[in-house]
């Protein structure tokens, strides 16, 4: 290009410029000017005050950062979510399916304590399906002592086991969503209590009746179809946009009767995932 083809060109580029510029301060109301300045808040999100025509508008970094504007809002959280895990230790062999719905609210304003600054939840959920998949109904040799002599023996006993069917509720999850400057991700850990209704009683242990060298005996090995479930995770809330995320989150959890059957031989824990899918209001 030549140097008087690029200087027309700039000149067109600056003509359209001003005349631009010249028609939309023609479309503000006489008198009026535009101006804008930026701010922060206690959390630490910035503002905008941009000033059109003859008032204020306020415009918050919220309105284009969903988890600062849930955070802001205090918004409520709901929807459903799905668990699957594993027990450890002894109770290796077996897994867990629940399925439900969470219903939580942020309580608190933003907490400043360094890489723990946060904000307090209340939240709780309900499992109308909850599953427990266990080694079949087998035979295994147990230690048994003579009631006259008492000495120990090895016997075989038969034990219960298969699929456990219940509910589960929780009514208190204590959520601490840790402050972040992401716009999409919001970390979050949570110490909860629970408790788990099965149709049958629950872990399976050894059957109340048993045939030993040829006699049958009565044993007290019945547990409970009431279970306590506390438990502590961690997780994050992935927001696909506004007021939508989707939740992943890993948790410890603890099963038992505090002995309110025979026995309470328990779950002593076992690593469960969730995955969800978050409303925000």
């Amino acid at each position: 290009m030549t140097g008087t083809a690029k200087f027309f060109a700039y000149f067109l580029m600056a003509g359209s410029i001003m005349v631009g510029m010249r028609f939309a301060s023609a479309q503000l109301p006489a008198g009026s000017t535009t101006e804008s300045k930026e701010t922060t808040n206690s959390t630490g999100d910035r503002k905008f005050v941009v000033l059109v025509g003859p008032g204020l508008k306020v415009i918050s970094a919220a309105d284009f950062n969903p988890v600062a504007n849930v955070r802001e809002n205090k918004s409520w959280e709901y929807g459903p979510f799905v668990n699957y895990g594993n027990g450890v230790g002894d109770r290796s062999s077996y897994k867990f399916l629940s399925a439900g719905f969470q219903l939580g609210k942020p309580l608190t304003p933003v907490f400043h304590a360094g890489l723990l600054s946060g904000q307090f939840e209340f939240a709780g959920n309900i499992m109308p399906l909850w599953q427990a998949y266990t080694p079949a109904p087998h035979v295994a040799n147990s230690t048994c002592s003579d009631e006259t002599t008492g000495i120990p023996f090895t016997c075989p006993l038969r034990y219960g086991g298969g699929t456990f069917t219940g509910v589960s509720l929780t009514p208190v999850i204590l959520r601490w969503n840790l402050l972040t400057k992401s716009q999409r991700i919001q970390p979050w850990f949570q110490a909860a209590g629970g408790l788990i209704y099965t149709t049958h009683k629950f872990p399976p242990n050894f059957l109340g009746t048993q045939t030993i060298n040829g006699q049958t005996v009565y044993l007290d090995g019945g547990t409970c179809v009431w279970n306590f479930s506390p438990q502590g995770g961690a997780g994050i809330h992935y927001f696909t946009r506004a007021k939508r995320s989707i939740d992943l989150g890993v948790s410890g959890v603890h099963i038992s009767s505090a002995s309110l059957g025979d026995r309470n031989p328990g779950v002593n824990a076992s690593i469960q995932v969730q995955l969800g899918y978050t409303f925000w209001k």
